[in-house]
C-alpha cells in the first residue's frame, strides 16, 4: 500500500495559502479539493527527494512557487483531449495539470527510472485516472493514437523537442515549450521545423524570473 506522506500541520497550511493566492493572482479557478491533491503530490515528491534527488528545489514553500505554480503557467493554453508531457521529470507539469483536467488524457514520458517510478507511485497513491507513465527515450515512443499538444517544461531545446516528437504530434496539434527567458536564440533556428509559432509572457507568482510560453504548429504537408 502507498502511504501519502502528511507534513506538519503548520507548514502545509503556509503552502495552502501559498499556493491558493498564487492560482487567484494567476486568476485560475481551481477547486479546494484539487489544490489539496496538488499539495500531496508534493509532499510525496519531497519525501522521495530526500532519497533518490529527483529535483534540486528542497524547500517545501518554493516547491509551490517553481513546481506547482510554475506547472500551472500554462493551463489557459492547455486544449484537447490527449497531451504528451516530454521528459516529464518526476511529473512537471503533467501530473498538476492532470488533476486540474480530468478529462483530458495524459501521458508522462521520460527516460530515467527513478522518475517514472515516483510518477507512477504518486499516480497509484493520489488515485489519478487519466495519466499514463512511460519510461524510454522519446524518438523509441510510440502511440497508436496521436497528441493534441506536446508539452516540455525542460526537457530540451525547442529545436530538439519539435525534431524528436514530430512523429507524435497531430497535424493539427501544437507544441507547448515552457521557457523561463525569452528563446531568442532556440527560435532563430526553427523556421524550417513548423509552420509558425507565437511567444506568449507569462507571470509567476512569488518569482520575477522571466516566464515564457511558445506555442508551434507542425508543417503540414
Amino acid at each position: 500500500m502507498v502511504v501519502i506522506t502528511r507534513v506538519a500541520p503548520t507548514l502545509r497550511l503556509e503552502q495552502s495559502r501559498l499556493l491558493s493566492s498564487g492560482i487567484n493572482e494567476m486568476g485560475l479557478v481551481i477547486s479546494d479539493e484539487q489544490q489539496q491533491k496538488m499539495l500531496d503530490y508534493l509532499g510525496l515528491l519531497e519525501k522521495w527527494n530526500q532519497t533518490y534527488n529527483l529535483t534540486a528545489v528542497r524547500d517545501p514553500l518554493q516547491m509551490v512557487t517553481r513546481h506547482l505554480l510554475d506547472s500551472l503557467t500554462v493551463v489557459p493554453y492547455i486544449k484537447g483531449t490527449r497531451i504528451l508531457d516530454v521528459g516529464a521529470g518526476p511529473g512537471l507539469p503533467g501530473i498538476p495539470l492532470a488533476i486540474l483536467f480530468p478529462e483530458i488524457q495524459f501521458v508522462l514520458l521520460d527516460s530515467s527510472g527513478k522518475k517514472t517510478r515516483f510518477m507512477t507511485q504518486a499516480i497509484a497513491a493520489l488515485k489519478i485516472g487519466n495519466v499514463a507513465v512511460h519510461n524510454g527515450r522519446v524518438e523509441a515512443y510510440r502511440s497508436e493514437a496521436l497528441f493534441d499538444q506536446i508539452v516540455s517544461r525542460a526537457f530540451a531545446e525547442i529545436s530538439l523537442m519539435v525534431t524528436l516528437t514530430a512523429h507524435l504530434l497531430h497535424p493539427a496539434g501544437e507544441w507547448l515549450a515552457m521557457k523561463g527567458q525569452y528563446p531568442t536564440d532556440e527560435l532563430a533556428v526553427i523556421e524550417d521545423l513548423c509552420e509558425s509559432f507565437e511567444v506568449s509572457t507569462v507571470a509567476l507568482p512569488g518569482d520575477d524570473a522571466a516566464r515564457h510560453i511558445v506555442q508551434l504548429k507542425p508543417k503540414i504537408d
